[in-house]
């Protein structure tokens, strides 16, 4: 049996691990890489291999550094099923189509900037059709449930706990060459467990080659998963001094988790009564399939839906998909607060927001989620005094709060506790989903473990031979 890392190795995004056993070959997720853009343009318009000789896709989750790619490989040539929860069916319905229409914008913003230097024009990586084709070959899987997948080759959804419909992949193999049977486990994302909204992930057991995450490696979360309080208090500062409070969050789990944590507050009278917008299309339409899927909630938000009402809305809440509502916004006066994607601030309304505010000192930038490296949100988290935003240069004047305790990733003590509870030899483990720090010192954690078997950190382009 072979893997080769196709992405997600050295970084956290483009998520793509191509199994080879018996003959077939397996995607494991299919992300868009993103980064700086003529970079993340060539590496998403080309494969690793050749999208026609594939045999089936394994998806573990909707978000786009997972899923974003699919219609391109679709549009490249493959024509096999793609296996995915029925509720990351469901949010790439929405998130494919949202992410083909940016890509659209994107090149016909790049193609007049090159039209006007005399150079060559780009096409979009694909668009609105391709990701609607891509749609017709997703097969549904429920949790705990197995099938097969290729000659040999069984596979079964267990809960990640990381968004809506997470998965870990459970690969159980019989491999003809090697002669033997082996459980192979793909981790995904992993969640941090306690989640306001979904249920903790399940540890698997009798692992015998593992590719698990390493986002924050070497890193903890600054601040517990319930942190109501400390929320409470950043946004009754920000709120004190009249000025609107910018959250940039991902339309899919963050947003809703947030809508949920603000409820609270505000049924608690912990926070003023200000007016609450969620300005994103994908956000709005996320929710709504969020009280579609009951089945990965956690108990207490299942209880809620089913014996009061709805946990993400609430009466001073709007939800706002129209250009012209979310352009109103720029003119609102006095103290409110703004839900807007995406969460690594490279696209999406949340860009005009902070052009219009990041200069204002009553501002605030309230950042709840991780931004990968050279990322406008990593950029305004890591406090740079000036950024460019649709390419003109801003001066940060508004104040900058981040949390982590909204974050869908296990850090890295939370991600000891993942690995050392997962059953199994784990005769080999490759450590991907990280940049190259973060992996290395999960991967030097594991080795401190001396749990009887290797662990390396991927690289991109490798493959390896195992079984």
């Amino acid at each position: 049996m072979k893997i080769k890392f196709c992405g997600a190795a050295g970084t956290t995004t483009g998520s793509q691990h191509l199994l080879e056993v018996n003959g077939q070959k397996i995607l494991l997720d299919c992300g868009l890489y993103q980064g700086r853009r003529k970079d993340a343009y060539e590496r998403n318009k080309h494969f690793l291999f050749e999208p026609g000789e594939l045999d089936a896709v394994v998806l573990s989750h909707a978000h786009i550094d997972h899923s974003g790619n699919l219609p391109n490989l679709v549009k490249q040539g493959f024509a096999g099923n793609i296996y995915a929860t029925f509720a990351t069916r469901d949010l790439c319905s929405i998130m494919l189509a949202d992410s083909a229409r940016i890509q659209v914008s994107d090149i016909e913003y790049l193609n007049r900037k090159r039209a006007k230097r005399g150079e060559s024009l780009r096409e979009p990586i694909y668009t609105e059709v391709d990701a609607e084709r891509c749609m017709r070959q997703f097969v549904n899987l429920g949790y705990d449930r197995s099938i097969p997948v290729a000659r040999g080759v069984n596979l079964r959804f267990i809960d990640a706990g990381h968004i809506l419909g997470s998965a870990q992949v459970v690969l159980e193999v019989e491999d003809e060459q090697a002669k033997r049977d082996f459980r192979f486990l793909f981790s995904g994302d992993v969640g941090r467990g306690d989640n306001r909204l979904l249920r903790d992930p399940v540890l698997a057991e009798d692992i015998d080659f593992m590719v698990m995450e390493s986002t924050y490696g070497g890193r903890e979360h600054e601040a517990s998963t319930d942190a109501n309080d400390t929320i409470a208090r950043i946004l009754n500062e920000a709120l004190a001094k009249g000025g609107k409070v910018i959250i940039p969050a991902f339309a899919v789990e963050r947003t809703q988790q947030l809508l949920y944590v603000l409820n609270e507050l505000l049924e608690e009278g912990a926070i003023p009564e200000v007016p609450i917008f969620v300005d994103s299309p994908l956000a709005v339409n996320a929710t709504e399939i969020f009280r579609l899927h009951p089945e990965c909630f956690n108990e207490e938000v299942y209880e809620f839906l089913f014996e009061k009402r709805n946990p993400f809305g609430f009466e001073n809440l709007t939800l706002i998909r129209s250009v012209k509502k979310s352009k109103e916004l720029n003119e609102h006066r006095g103290a409110c607060i703004i839900i807007s994607a995406s969460g690594m601030c490279e696209a999406g309304r949340i860009l005009h927001h902070l052009k219009n505010n990041i200069g204002k000192p009553d501002a605030t930038v309230l950042f709840v989620g991780y931004c990968a490296d050279n990322t406008l949100g990593s950029k305004i988290r890591n406090g740079w005094d000036k950024v460019k935003i649709f390419g003109e240069e801003h001066t940060v004047r508004a104040h900058v709060e981040a949390l982590d305790s909204f974050s869908g990733h296990a850090d890295h003590s939370e991600l000891i506790d993942y690995f050392t509870g997962t059953g199994g030899k784990k005769e080999k483990v490759w450590l991907v989903h990280g940049e190259t720090s973060r992996s290395e010192a999960m991967c030097d954690a594991l080795r401190r473990l001396d749990h009887g078997g290797t662990v390396d950190v991927a690289e991109h382009g490798r493959e390896v031979t195992f079984g």
